[in-house]
């Protein structure tokens, strides 16, 4: 009865989607206000148990969906200020173990750009970003894989580097380091990486990302391929017939495309679309993952702008 339980849910982690306007080149105009919802689909069967990929048959398939509220505004054209906040619903497709929803983790980041280099043909710009998410819920992060998060409070540090050409070719990077605090879990002790703990803190350990993506952006249209990597800088795996634990190791890397347009008719309203799927990882599931969304824009100045690289 137990086995049904071992997959892990990194599929949480797909919420990370939403920060995209976190590593990309853009900045909304001063004093532009974006707001609009993201829907997610996340699904996966298969999943690695430390560096061993196998299957769950008793818990069948591992959906998460989310409904999430962004609003990013312009405070200056340098700085923007960017709030999330998702609410998330967890499923499987066989099995007794019910599933979770809830509102989950605020996010607040700010974005501003540290340097801005024109050329004859081209454009260099270099952003630093600082973000804060902590739970806004009294979930429980310890029903994996089932639980709609990780319940940490995390502060990150980001920098992106974007490089442009005049026609809207361009090329990304962007890598973040996170702390993360402890959580507490409703119970009086644990055993993780091979202790046993007496307490109902858990350690959670820092991670780092990054992202590497190319594409193209110009009269409103952004088309983008993308890759990325987290890995968790400590934990350990899940054990062989033993089910997950909140402070596993959790790494992963993914390959996506992003799609989105600002639609002539009704002005100022953006489609966003896309899609990303795990090709390698170590206690995460195999996700697919589909997003889409409508973004609206509101100005607040004379002049009607698009975002600016």
């Amino acid at each position: 009865m137990k086995r049904f339980i071992y997959s892990f849910i990194i599929s949480i982690a797909s919420i990370n989607a939403y920060s995209q306007t976190l590593t990309d080149g853009l900045l909304m105009p001063k004093k532009d206000l974006c707001v609009g919802f993201l829907y997610t689909h996340d699904q996966w069967e298969n999943y690695w148990e430390g560096g061993l990929k196998r299957d769950n048959q008793n818990i069948g398939t591992i959906t998460t969906q989310s409904m999430t509220f962004v609003a990013n505004y312009g405070l200056s054209n340098k700085l923007n200020i960017i709030a999330m906040l998702p609410y998330v619903k967890t499923q499987s497709s066989s099995g007794t173990l019910a599933g979770m929803k809830d509102v989950q983790d605020l996010s607040v980041a700010a974005k501003y750009r540290i340097l801005a280099k024109d050329f004859a043909a081209s454009g260099f710009r270099a952003f630093a970003i600082g973000s804060f998410s902590t739970p806004l819920t009294n979930y429980t992060p310890d029903f994996l894989p089932l639980s709609i998060g990780l319940a940490s409070t995390n502060l990150s540090g980001r920098l992106t580097a974007n490089y442009h050409l005049n026609q809207g070719w361009y090329v990304n990077t962007s890598g973040a380091y996170t702390w993360r605090s402890n959580v507490k879990i409703d119970r009086p002790s644990y055993f993780s990486d091979g202790q046993l703990y007496f307490s109902d803190q858990v350690k959670m350990y820092d991670t780092f990302d990054f992202v590497i993506n190319t594409g193209y952006y110009k009269n409103g249209l952004q088309a983008d391929l993308y890759y990325s990597q987290q890995n968790t800088l400590g934990g350990g795996d899940i054990r062989r017939q033993d089910m997950p634990f909140v402070s596993n190791r959790m790494n992963f890397s993914k390959v996506g495309a992003l799609l989105m347009y600002y639609l002539p008719k009704p002005k100022n309203l953006a489609v966003r679309a896309s899609f990303s799927y795990t090709i390698a990882g170590r206690n995460v599931g195999q996700s697919t993952t589909v997003m889409g969304g409508l973004l609206y824009t509101l100005h607040f100045s004379k002049t009607n702008n698009v975002p600016n690289p």
